[in-house]
């Protein structure tokens, strides 16, 4: 599969030839970060920081709570590893200071080694400094203490003229010796390159091509497809920001490279042999939010954000029926902050600010007083619905509450519980 890759320099994405070269401004990273997210998992790489002559860090930070980010760039202490799973991060990329020492000190499948090749060895201090180890060696070395390795042709990346298949192959070997995957980096320029190297199962991270438009996104995500159960075809499963399918629908690759070029719910209509654009006639349309294919790469995931009454040509929400949801309950708090309603409890509680802020310490007192299962039931029903009220009330939503949480998950290190004081 794909990695997008967003380098960071003053603030701004660039893309650099060989490491060295500024061949690239690629803007605003988190307009980027927008465009590139539909993919999953991003690589972000702070090149001052790696280089020694600045930090992005606060503009990462932002950037790990928008969207899934491996994190790298001088990254060279472990409690500066260990900040960055705290802030978020999915991964953490560790180059330079990477030892088995470091790296034992880590969650094993939090990390990815960077390995950075150049004319057949590895080089270090923001490639500027040749170890003279052969980078097989190095990664054979590691693998027992990280889960992934990002191996990047320094000499060729940026020059868009492809790259050393044998050596990538050689270091898939190396890493899967040691039950590890990995990632290559450099000269990555085509939907063939990423089938291959997905088929060997390697990662493609890729930057230039990207960013220089040689490579459409929609084409390198739906590369890996293979095995289609009807020709050119594959069935796509369509769920929204909760989780909750909507529908099974069928994807070529023109839909999904229309999708991610729109960042619409694209997909194939059978009947018509034609792309079909979700709500175009009903205006039930779809905001694309991300794309995933399932482990054998023969079928899809479309995370959406639906728009009006529902995917469901019957007009509900699903084509397998109304299953409650706190996503339910939340769009029911969203319609009345849009179109108050006289007489309804939730409206008044909007309204009325002072009101909320009583009944979630009233429910959270009764919760805390609850003496058995039912009653603890009961009145965490309660305290949720005010909750979600107060988050919807603020401009928040139950999937930011659900991302925060995952971040919260992702730490390594734990919060001591204690009690505030009373103020």
């Amino acid at each position: 599969m794909i990695i997008p890759s967003i380098d960071l320099m003053n603030g701004r994405a660039v893309q650099l030839r060989r490491g060295r070269e500024l061949v690239l401004d690629g803007g605003d990273p988190f307009a980027r970060l927008e465009e590139f997210s539909v993919a999953g998992e991003v690589a972000v790489v702070d090149l001052d920081a790696a280089l020694g002559q600045g930090s992005n860090a606060a503009i990462i930070r932002e950037m790990v709570r928008r969207a899934p980010c491996r994190v790298g760039g001088g990254i060279r202490t472990v409690d500066a590893a260990r900040d960055w799973l705290d802030a978020g991060a999915a991964r953490v990329v560790i180059g330079t200071a990477a030892s088995r020492d470091f790296l034992s000190e880590l969650p094993r499948e939090r990390l990815v080694t960077a390995v950075d090749a150049s004319n057949g060895a590895v080089v270090v201090e923001g490639w500027r400094t040749t170890t003279g180890r052969d980078p097989i060696d190095r990664i054979a070395e590691l693998a027992p203490y990280s889960a992934a390795f990002l191996l990047t042709q320094v000499d060729v990346e940026g020059l868009m003229q492809g790259f050393d298949l044998r050596l990538v192959e050689d270091a898939a070997k190396a890493a899967y010796a040691g039950n590890a995957r990995l990632t290559a980096a450099g000269g990555i320029t085509t939907p063939d390159d990423i089938r291959g190297l997905d088929e060997l199962g390697v990662d493609a991270q890729v930057g230039m091509a990207l960013y220089s438009a040689h490579l459409p996104l929609g084409e390198a995500i739906a590369a890996p497809l293979r095995n289609p159960p009807a020709p050119g075809l594959w069935p796509t499963v369509v769920v929204d920001e909760s989780g909750l399918v909507l529908g099974l629908v069928w994807s070529t690759s023109e839909s999904v490279a229309a999708a991610v070029r729109e960042r619409a719910g694209i997909y194939w209509s059978r009947s018509r042999n034609e792309l079909w654009r979700k709500g175009a006639t009903s205006g039930a349309t779809q905001q694309l939010l991300r794309i995933d294919l399932d482990c054998d790469r023969d079928a899809l995931r479309f995370t959406v954000r639906q728009e009006g009454t529902g995917f469901c040509h019957t007009g509900a929400r699903s084509c397998f029926g109304s299953d409650f949801s706190l996503a339910t309950l939340e769009r029911t708090i969203q319609s009345r902050v849009e179109s108050p309603v006289r007489g309804s409890g939730t409206s008044a509680l909007l309204e009325d600010r002072a009101l909320l802020t009583a009944k979630l310490i009233e429910e959270a007192g009764e919760l805390a007083d609850a003496t058995d299962g039912p009653g603890a039931e009961s009145e965490a029903a309660d305290l949720i619905y005010f909750a979600l009220t107060a988050v919807v009330s603020r401009g928040g939503s139950l999937a930011g509450v659900t991302s925060e949480l995952e971040r919260r998950a992702g730490r390594v290190r734990r919060r001591t519980m204690a009690a505030k004081e009373p103020a």
